[in-house]
Order: C-alpha cells, then sequence, then structure tokens
C-alpha cells in the first residue's frame, strides 16, 4: 500500500499479474509422436484400400478384400485413439493404456504386411505395404515399451497439471477483471 501526495487516500498500486506458462515439453513430443502415429495409420489405411479395391476386381482374391477391410476399419480405430477423443476413449478403455495401444498398432501392421502380393504384379503397393506396416510396427513397439514403464501415466499427470495451471490462470485473469471494475465503480462513487 502506498499513499498518494495528498495523504488521505490509500491507493493499492498493483502490477498486473501475467501468469507465463510454458508449454510442457514432454507433452509437445507425445503430440508429435501422436500425430506421426496417426499419419502412418492413415498411409495403412490407404495402402489397405487400395488393396483390397485390386483384391475386389480380380475376383478371385475376395478373402483379402474382405481382410483389408476389416484392417482399414482397426487403423481407423487407431487414428480415432491418437486423436484421445473422450468418447473413443471411453468406449474402449484400454486405448487409454499405451501398452493397450501398441498392441493394437502391432496388430494394423501385421494385418497390413499379410497376405503380400506373391506374382509380383503390383511391386509399388507391396512396397508401400511393407513401409507403412513397418513404420506402425515401429510406432507400435515404441507404444508398447513406454507403456511398460509407465510413460503413459506420467503423461496423464502432467496434462492434468498443465490443465490446472491453465485453468488458474484464467480464474486469476477473472479476479483482475472483476478487481478492475469494482475499482472504477468505487472511483465513480467517490467522485
Amino acid at each position: 500500500m502506498e499513499r498518494n501526495g495528498d495523504g488521505d487516500e490509500e491507493n493499492l498500486q498493483r502490477a498486473p499479474t501475467r501468469v507465463r506458462s510454458r508449454p510442457d515439453p514432454f507433452l509437445i513430443v507425445c503430440k508429435c509422436f501422436s500425430v506421426v502415429v496417426a499419419l502412418t495409420a492413415f498411409l495403412c489405411i490407404a495402402v489397405n484400400i487400395l488393396s483390397a479395391v485390386r483384391s475386389f476386381k480380380n475376383g478371385s482374391d475376395v478373402f483379402d478384400g474382405i481382410f483389408r477391410c476389416y484392417t482399414v476399419v482397426i487403423a481407423f480405430f487407431v487414428v480415432l485413439a491418437e486423436t484421445e477423443w473422450g468418447f473413443i476413449i471411453k468406449f474402449s478403455k484400454i486405448l487409454e493404456y499405451w501398452a493397450g495401444r501398441g498392441m493394437l498398432q502391432i496388430f494394423v501392421a501385421v494385418m497390413t504386411r499379410a497376405f503380400p502380393d506373391t506374382s509380383g504384379k503390383r511391386k509399388d503397393l507391396v512396397l508401400l505395404q511393407n513401409i507403412a506396416s513397418y513404420l506402425l510396427l515401429a510406432c507400435g513397439v515404441v507404444y508398447f515399451i513406454s507403456g511398460i514403464l509407465c510413460i503413459g501415466f506420467l503423461k496423464r499427470a502432467r496434462q492434468n497439471k498443465e490443465v490446472s495451471r491453465e485453468q488458474a490462470a484464467k480464474d486469476l485473469e477473472e479476479l483482475e477483471r472483476r478487481r478492475e471494475e469494482l475499482e472504477a465503480l468505487l472511483v465513480q462513487e467517490r467522485v
């Protein structure tokens, strides 16, 4: 508290408090990895759609086409799990845990790699299948090992801490705004 020059009024001189929080580098890395996994899963979806269309066009590989359709659906769940959409996590609790996500990604990678074109007619499609499956396999292994090491638990704890910090900053800004409004009203009443 400081007295103003006249000495009869108390004037609270406060610097506006601004809470600046830097984003958590660990959470940024986790988000980037989620984007990589989602893009890899999209690649698996595209490759499996191309394989399914080719299988249905041939007519002789109907079972391979059906298998590819199932792979597309399951790969879509991998993408949805990476968005961490509340409905999906509530629907399938196993996807909340990184070891479960990793196993699902490994499963999709194996399904993408299964039934390669042995005739050698479509080498470009086989190459894309290999790239997509091995990328998703690597992501799945990273998720699985991280899940065993409880890195997912650490991520959720840091996310909760960040949400609490952001809410506290919003509450503080609201209180500051309200204080300024009340001070303005008080000044108007004195005049």
